[in-house]
């Protein structure tokens, strides 16, 4: 099956890399270091790596808080991050700089894969959340390398896919050294889709470990009073192609109540940046970006947020928080980085990627879940009114957080004990 399975992925190729250059026109960065997706690299690297894999800015942002603690307490270990999208490239860098080394994951190709680890060398190769790749999980094994995915999740409709494809997935799942999952619902799917219990383990999700330096909290503070000038902040954060447009509605009649109130807007997806702005344009709505370095004055509407890695420090700067990707249906987004800084947080229905940390958020009276942008509109005239409401679901919310860390320590004792 793994054979027939690299055919048809070599037969993709062409497909593959007119994909990346059709997505290079909205964003360049698809077409920039291409080889390195095929295991050809333009400078020598170290070997004998750590290497983890990270597909894009959310299971990067997660995993920082491990990779930190392993430089820390083993700082001669050389470190090697492996990202799918430019964006979760960008973030790497940003983030760890020089103190890691840093490639695009090589397409799962056997000759690829092969110059991959060659070039390389890993003694310990781990995935985050899920990621099942059989030509690489397979030269892990044949090279004898210790193989760990951790951070592991699985939805329902994932575990129906793969128990369609039992002789690719099994041979995979046999490679992996150790499952990490983050609930006990995710080892019970991942036993369901054929791994081995003694190789399940739940130890929690290591996005909970998120941290927010004190310095981002009073950064925070400084540009609220510099740049909104003590305006009502409503932030909207990683929204979607259909969000923007309704949020634009609500902002509008939200205006009658809060005559203060200033819509702050970080698109998921850069490549979108200037597509959200003219949207706001479009609907007659006042636009300043952050790139411009312009202040907000009383007739702006909306502040763009169209830069990559600042969503932690304009949480700080607001009053309330909308986490997109939830009126549309795309699964959700990570509410626990708005809850750690500490905003009032609200969400739509769409939270399936999200489903049991939601679940258990508004469990605690920590977040809300508004229906459709109607409730939206209600939950933010209430909390403006009442300042007492937000206090209280930021409390919760900061109490939720702080009870279930602690996966990022259990996964360092996993790989190093």
């Amino acid at each position: 099956m793994r054979s027939f399975y690299s055919f048809l992925f070599y037969s993709a190729i062409p497909l593959i890399i007119s994909r990346l250059w059709w997505r290079s026109f909205k964003n360049p960065a698809y077409r920039h270091r291409i080889f390195e997706r095929f295991g050809f690299y333009k400078k020598n690297y170290f070997q004998n790596v750590i290497w983890f894999h990270a597909v894009s800015v959310g299971e990067s942002e997660a995993v920082f808080p491990l990779i930190r603690l392993i430089q820390t307490r083993q700082p001669k270990i050389q470190i090697l991050i492996t990202t799918t999208t430019p964006t979760g490239s960008a973030r790497v860098q940003a983030v760890l700089g020089d103190s890691v080394q840093h490639v695009y994951l090589p397409y799962d190709l056997p000759d690829v894969v092969a110059r991959f680890l060659k070039a390389f060398k890993p003694k310990i190769a781990v995935i985050v959340e899920t990621e099942i790749w059989a030509n690489l999980f397979h030269a892990c094994k044949k090279n004898h390398i210790p193989l760990y995915l951790i951070n592991a999740r699985l939805s329902e409709k994932s575990v129906r896919g793969y128990q369609k494809i039992p002789s690719l997935v099994f041979p995979a799942l046999s490679a992996i050294t150790k499952i990490a999952t983050q609930t006990d619902d995710d080892k019970t799917r991942f036993i369901q889709i054929g791994a081995k219990p003694k190789n399940v383990e739940n130890l929690g999700n290591i996005k909970f470990d998120v941290t927010i330096d004190g310095d981002i909290l009073s950064q925070g503070h400084v540009l609220k009073n510099q740049i909104f000038k003590k305006r009502f902040v409503f932030i909207a954060a990683s929204t979607h192609d259909g969000e923007e447009i309704l949020l634009f509605d609500a902002y509008k009649n939200l205006k009658k109540h809060i005559p203060e109130l200033l819509l702050a807007l970080a698109p998921r997806h850069p490549e979108r940046f200037a597509t959200v702005e003219n949207l706001a344009k479009t609907a007659n709505l006042k636009i300043v970006t952050r790139t411009s370095t312009q202040l907000c004055e009383n007739e702006t509407d909306v502040f763009l947020i169209d830069t990559l890695g600042e969503l932690k420090l304009f949480y700080a700067t607001a009053d309330l928080a909308f986490v997109g990707g939830s009126f549309v249906p795309i699964g959700g987004h990570n509410v626990l980085e708005p809850a750690a800084v500490g905003v009032p947080i609200l969400f739509g229905l769409e939270m399936r990627n999200f489903a049991l940390i939601a679940e258990k958020i508004l469990t605690e009276n920590a977040a809300i879940q508004c229906e459709n942008v109607e409730k939206l509109e209600s939950k933010i005239i209430e909390f403006y009114e009442q300042p007492e409401l937000r206090n209280l679901l930021v409390s919760n919310a900061k109490d939720f957080v702080a009870q279930n860390q602690g996966a990022t320590e259990r996964i360092y004792s996993l790989l190093f004990s």
